[in-house]
């Protein structure tokens, strides 16, 4: 998947993104937004009428990588520019039916969604938060929260909202030019969202950028949509810099950890106490230490467990995913498809230690042209362009390349070899109209995500998996897949003899059977300590499930996808932890989910650090606590060779020469803390 997944619920496309009007107007009028991808093509739009009695129409569509939510949506605002009536219909991303609604009667409000309901007293201004809306309900929130003197607008069921004024700029049409303001907009998700706003006593929604994937840009304005994307990334990337600066610590000289018991990750074992010592980044001694040394700090590692940092094989990173990968002991992520030149300004800031990211290993995109294609790094139509995709890859050091979905499969065999020729790995999704046994045979080195594995028994060369049958496929039929039959026993043997790595994103894929109302399973082992709104939008589901029939088959399905991960893992394939999802918390339930399926947690911890490390092609400096290795260390109050669930205490983390403490980044994002922060005594 490539998907962006939003801080936010998943079913909007930010907090509500996109524009309404004040009701107190009395002409109606219809106002349009594009959505662009991928350097301006058209990819989805927003039609938003109002009507002469302040009605307000808003119909929306997005579509990107075969997939995405079409919506319809009415409601009428009270004074106070919050709703007094709302309604939405349609369906999500990935197909689950849409259906919600609130109204407001004096001091009662009511609400019904398909995953909540409730009722409630309310007095004064408060806006209700859309769980499954259109991106129209920025506006609205922004017209709601212009008038409220003391700057926060209170949010239903709960929460508030705020917004800080970054910057200005002047956007021209036709000889006509105004001024749009951009905003940061904090109090839901983990990190701010952004919107360039009208100047208006009332404003609304000019623009909504998600640098390096989306522009949602008012019709007609879309020539300046590029210079505000600039714009927007420096206001980011100052208020990243100072992020950093606020959480980062700098370690500079020698620290020793003292009595810690460290997991070596090449063997799966954790050792007895002993003292850990690093300086400037590098660790330099792994062993008691003598009376002689003399660190600047020194910190408690009794009855705590020294990790390597953990790997992310599968991530789509952004700038503002540093905290919840850091906090979760993430120090590097393999970047599995990206704008290459968002993703190039990354790579530097964390070089240039300005951004509190993961390092990243980049793996260079390669889509087909169609209808259906995802609109990251290039998009091919032969060979040619093809081999010269790779060039530029191997030209800025990428060790891998990944194909996806669309990729036309006449030169697919040329262009995995000429990978080859540049001594890169290929990785990838399976092209529609093959099957995995097929990438296999056309040298594939990995496989991505657990359906492309599974659909390898359900499809033929006439089905098209550019389409959510590429979900749906997997839900209906892997429940009755016989995983003992010859077919599957003879893809498991083919995969672990020719050591075809697998990145099975289980945890992602949890949205195949999570039910209306139901809490996302990435969530429930941490629910407690998630901001409010982040509970409630994980509680809606994602795929369309009408029965109990129905959920019963594609939970089994489930269960079968974990049960072939673990047999293939014992068969001896290769096993990769990837999210392409939330941050943080997702990897540490893929792990959890690896123990499901029958590893030890001591394996599951080597498959995200030594493993990782080795088909990243970085384990000559990071992936164990060896000496002459990158200081990339977690320390964790407890035991996660034991328990699986230790992973969540982390008290410290080390990335290089700066140590992050989880407790202060959890605060930040409105997390609360797994555990108390290390002890770090200074030298006397």
């Amino acid at each position: 998947m490539t998907f962006p997944r939003f801080s936010l619920p998943r079913r909007t496309l930010a907090l509500g993104l996109l524009l309404s009007l004040s009701a107190s107007a009395l002409a109606a009028e219809t106002t349009r937004y594009l959505a662009l991808v991928d350097g301006g093509k058209r990819a989805g739009q927003q039609v938003v009428t109002r009507a002469d009695d302040g009605t307000v129409t808003v119909e929306f569509v997005f579509k990107d990588n075969g997939r995405g939510p079409e919506l319809k949506e009415t409601y009428t605002l009270a004074e106070d520019g919050t709703y007094r009536r709302y309604a939405v219909q349609g369906t999500s991303t990935f197909g689950a039916k849409v259906e919600e609604s609130f109204q407001r009667d004096g001091d009662t409000v009511s609400w019904k969604t398909k995953s909540d309901h409730g009722q409630m007293k309310v007095s004064g201004t408060a806006l209700y938060s859309p769980l499954g809306g259109t991106p129209a309900g920025l506006s609205v929130a922004l017209g709601a929260l212009a008038q409220r003197s003391d700057g926060r607008l209170p949010l239903l069921p709960g929460g508030s909202l705020s917004s800080r004024k970054l910057g200005e700029a002047q956007v021209t049409r036709d000889g006509k030019s105004q001024t749009v303001q951009l905003l940061a907009l904090t109090g839901q998700g983990f990190t701010p969202n952004f919107v360039w706003a009208t100047q208006e006593a009332r404003p609304r929604v000019f623009a909504l950028i998600y640098p390096g994937f989306l522009q949602l840009i008012e019709d007609g304005w879309q020539a300046n949509a590029d210079a505000l994307e600039t714009r927007q990334k420096a206001a980011e990337g100052e208020l990243l810099v100072d992020l950093r600066k606020k959480l980062g610590h700098d370690f500079a000289g020698a620290t020793l950890i003292t009595d810690v018991r460290v997991f070596d990750s090449e063997k799966a074992t954790l050792g007895a106490a002993t003292d850990v010592l690093v300086r400037d980044g590098k660790i330099v001694a792994v062993g008691k230490a003598g009376k002689d040394i003399q660190p600047e700090r020194r910190i408690d590692g009794r009855g705590k467990t020294l990790l390597p940092g953990l790997f992310d094989m599968h991530g789509h990173v952004s700038r503002w995913d540093g905290g919840l990968n850091i906090a979760a002991g993430v120090t590097t992520v393999r970047d599995m498809g990206n704008d290459n030149a968002t993703l190039q300004q990354m790579i530097g800031e964390i070089r240039d230690g300005t951004l509190m990211s993961p390092n990243v290993v980049p793996a260079g995109f390669i889509e087909g042209e169609s209808d259906y294609s995802a609109r990251n790094g290039f998009v091919i139509k032969n060979l040619d362009e093809a081999k010269k995709a790779v060039d530029w890859y191997s030209e800025h050091g990428y060790p891998q390349i990944k194909i996806y979905n669309s990729f036309p499969k006449a030169v697919l065999r040329d262009t995995v070899a000429y990978a080859h020729s540049k001594g890169m790995r290929v990785s990838g999704h399976v092209p529609a109209f093959l099957r995995a046994q097929d990438v296999v045979d056309q040298g594939f080195d990995e496989i991505q995500h657990i359906n492309q594995l599974l659909l390898n028994f359900f499809v033929d060369d006439k089905t098209d998996t550019r389409t959510l049958q590429r979900f749906y496929l997997v839900a209906e039929k892997t429940a009755g897949l016989d995983l003992d039959s010859k077919p599957v026993q003879d893809f498991i043997d083919t995969l672990a003899a020719k050591k075809i790595a697998i990145d099975p994103t289980l945890a992602t894929f949890e949205f195949l059977h999570q039910r209306e109302g139901e809490l996302s399973p990435i969530f429930v082992a941490v629910d407690s300590h998630l901001p409010p709104d982040v509970q409630r939008g994980r509680r809606a589901a994602e795929m369309n499930i009408p029965d109990d029939a129905t959920w019963q088959r594609y939970n089994k399905s489930y269960d079968k996808a974990v049960e072939f991960v673990g047999r293939a893992y014992k068969a001896g394939v290769p096993l990769l932890a990837g999210t392409d999802e939330v941050p943080g918390f997702t990897l540490q339930h893929e792990l959890a989910l690896y123990v499901r399926a029958g590893l030890t947690p001591a394996q599951a911890l080597q498959v995200a650090t030594w493993n990782a490390a080795k088909v990243a092609r970085v384990d000559g400096d990071r992936g164990s606590v060896s000496v002459g290795k990158r200081s990339d260390l977690i320390l964790i109050d407890g035991d996660p060779t034991r328990d699986i669930g230790d992973l969540r205490k982390i008290a410290l983390v080390l990335q290089g020469r700066t140590a992050y403490f989880p407790s202060e980044v959890y605060a930040q994002l409105g997390v609360k803390p797994f555990a108390a922060p290390a002890k770090v005594v200074p030298a006397k």
